[in-house]
């Protein structure tokens, strides 16, 4: 019985209290209750944003047209490298002795030449004399055309065999800096169905881009030219700038979202931006100065029981010259009437955000105003808070 009466005595303690807190709150003053934020005349843009990944403006992918085994290696990563510098071989053993078998053929070719080309002339005056017929002497003609295609042959050939002895030494088509390496001495590369990545070679690495993804709902919003900021998180605490340089018309479509590849260009003369850092990239779409600012809390801002709330209708105006980017807002202030502070809503048009600070027009409302963000009483912790009690 005990129990049950201290029971009792405890759940009226925590009623008795909730409702003192109720009903201080109820009694509130409506400075107290209501948490305000000064409207403010400023500048404010609107971005979008994205992730995008920095990359070098052209980069080279050095191969080789002919297999082989890799018997010397120039360079290595991060080396600069000028046009037409040797930046490894392959072991030329097969392609020198191909050259060497080649050349043997082309002599023993012109042999032939030569034999038939006597030939030839001593059958013309033989034929000449009316010793041998003509069809002889088409035939020493024929023999000789013969050996002088085979001799050209051998030495196409033989062109062929110095080229490929030529590709066994791998030279730089660009100068720039070398971003990659795929291979080692000793190792053998395959150039049989398609050509084998050896080198990588950026070609100026001050020169930078980002290429970045943005959704379908925010690409309207983006033109070439437009400026961009963007964070690397090698460098926290700095902000980097670039240029939209181009929007692909390709789009890429994974789990039904579209987004489009934008090419921002960087200038990057410290060369401090290396390839493969992620960005973090904000495009500016639109900007607004000298307006008047609300904080987006007080366009958020609902009261409790809005349909006590008093709404003060906005006089006809004129639309402003930029009134067609804008919207329809609601803010609340606190207006005195018969003594008595009462909550008001105020009808404005909003315009372009930051995220923090929307643009508005009102004219109501005026630079120093207040207007309510949030109420007090509705965030206490007693409000609305659901309590479960456990009986003995």
């Amino acid at each position: 019985m005990t129990k049950k009466i201290l029971s009792s005595l405890i759940i009226a303690a925590i009623l008795a209290g909730g409702g003192y807190v109720y009903l201080q709150n109820r009694h509130a003053k409506p400075d107290e209750r209501y948490r305000q934020q000064e409207i403010m005349r400023g500048d404010v843009a609107q971005s979008v944003s994205a992730n995008g990944t920095l990359n070098p403006v052209t980069v080279i992918s050095v191969g080789t047209q002919v297999s082989g085994r890799v018997s010397k290696l120039y360079v290595d990563y991060n080396d600069r490298v000028e046009q037409g510098q040797i930046l490894l071989e392959l072991d030329d053993s097969l392609f020198t002795a191909q050259i060497a078998q080649t050349m043997g053929n082309i002599r023993n070719i012109q042999a032939s030449v030569d034999l038939a080309a006597a030939n030839e002339a001593r059958i013309r005056s033989l034929y000449e004399q009316e010793y041998v017929s003509r069809q002889e002497l088409d035939q020493a003609v024929q023999a000789l055309k013969s050996a002088r295609a085979q001799l050209e042959t051998a030495r196409a050939q033989l062109k062929r065999d110095q080229t490929n002895l030529d590709y066994s030494i791998i030279r730089s088509p660009v100068s720039g800096v070398v971003i990659d390496r795929v291979v080692d001495v000793g190792q053998t590369v395959a150039a049989s169905f398609q050509t084998p990545e050896l080198i990588r070679i950026a070609q100026d690495l001050s020169k930078m881009q980002i290429n970045s993804s943005f959704a379908e709902a925010d690409i309207g919003n983006i033109k070439e030219g437009q400026r961009a900021k963007f964070n690397v998180d090698a460098f926290p605490n700095r902000s980097f700038e670039g240029v939209v340089k181009q929007l692909r018309l390709n789009p890429t479509i994974t789990s039904n979202v579209v987004t489009y590849d934008v090419v921002i260009s960087v200038d990057n003369p410290d060369e401090i931006l290396l390839p493969g850092m992620t960005a973090y990239v904000s495009i500016e779409i639109a900007n607004r100065q000298n307006v008047l600012l609300a904080p987006n809390a007080a366009l958020r801002f609902k009261p409790a029981n809005d349909d006590d709330t008093a709404v003060q209708h906005s006089s006809p105006q004129e639309p402003a010259t930029a009134a067609n980017h804008l919207g329809s807002g609601k803010l609340h202030v606190l207006r005195t009437e018969k003594n008595r502070a009462i909550l008001v809503a105020v009808p404005v048009r909003t315009g372009i955000t930051d995220g923090r600070m929307t643009e508005i027009e009102s004219d109501q409302l005026k630079p120093g105003d207040k207007v309510v963000v949030a109420d007090t009483s509705a965030q206490s912790p007693s409000a609305g808070s659901t309590m479960r009690f456990r009986m003995f």
